[in-house]
């Protein structure tokens, strides 16, 4: 069995009174292969669509509708998945007997069944022959990347403050990769971070690790914009995201 390399999400992940942000999330909910979705950007500008695999609160808490906003105001199509079918971490830690390590297990064990054929329905309905993908997976996304970073489909992928990796994520990587890293988390700590950077190296495959000081695991969606590093750490997390895709879905 592979060495676990980002482990489950924690309590710097999970608690649900991290920092909500502030905006008016700019786009709708659409359903895809049976899946409610939140999608942002023009449907008539479907050139270059992103797979977007969000953290343990879901597509549809703002500060996720935000970030997607922001990839789609750089001309992307952004599609972003409801694997947990209207039940993410804020919303089923409300209801009694709630046991987050179950939820978690659960949720995960049923986003590997949808998160497929989800990939194959957005395909299937925004691509055209012009069309290129890229994806971006945060925490309990990163997996989902990886998986799609293994194969054909996109372009390139990216990753914040992961969760759910193992050393075969990284060995079966055949796309660029760009990793934005917090320097303090437990969940996918310094040393776990120094074996993926060797791993890829051996590989030779090409990726980019950012790696900000100053700022913990969840810092490039929930950190506090009221915080002068916090609030720089996850706009240049973005921006580097989307600087990364355009290098490569501008080649031909």
């Amino acid at each position: 069995m592979a060495a676990v390399l980002a482990s489950p999400p924690g309590d710097a992940c999970c608690n649900p009174t991290k920092f909500e942000h502030s905006g008016v999330p700019q786009g709708s909910t659409i359903t895809v292969a049976n899946l409610q979705s939140y999608i942002s950007g023009s449907k008539n500008n479907n050139d270059k669509v992103i797979l977007f695999f969000p953290d343990v609160y879901g597509p549809f808490y703002v500060n996720n509708q935000l970030i997607a906003d922001y990839f789609a105001s750089n001309g992307f199509l952004v599609v972003a998945l409801d694997y947990f079918e209207g039940n993410p971490i804020h919303v089923a830690s409300q209801k009694p007997g709630f046991d987050r390590g179950d939820w978690l297990s659960s949720s995960l064990a049923r986003a590997k069944t949808t998160a497929p054929k989800w990939t194959d329905a957005v395909i299937k309905e925004f691509g055209n022959a012009k069309t290129q993908y890229c994806t971006v997976g945060y925490c309990f996304g990163a997996p989902f990347v990886l998986d799609v970073c293994a194969t054909d489909i996109v372009k390139a992928g990216a990753i914040a403050h992961p969760a759910f990796l193992d050393e075969d994520h990284f060995r079966k990587v055949t796309k660029p990769l760009f990793l934005s890293c917090a320097e303090v988390d437990h969940t996918f700590p310094a040393k776990s971070r120094h074996t993926a950077e060797e791993i890829l190296t051996d590989l030779k495959a090409k990726y980019y690790f950012q790696l900000f000081s100053g700022v913990a695991h969840g810092f490039a969606l929930r950190g506090n914009m009221e915080n002068e590093n916090e609030r720089w750490a996850k706009e240049q997390s973005a921006k580097g995201i989307v600087s990364w895709w355009n290098r490569f879905v501008s080649i031909d």
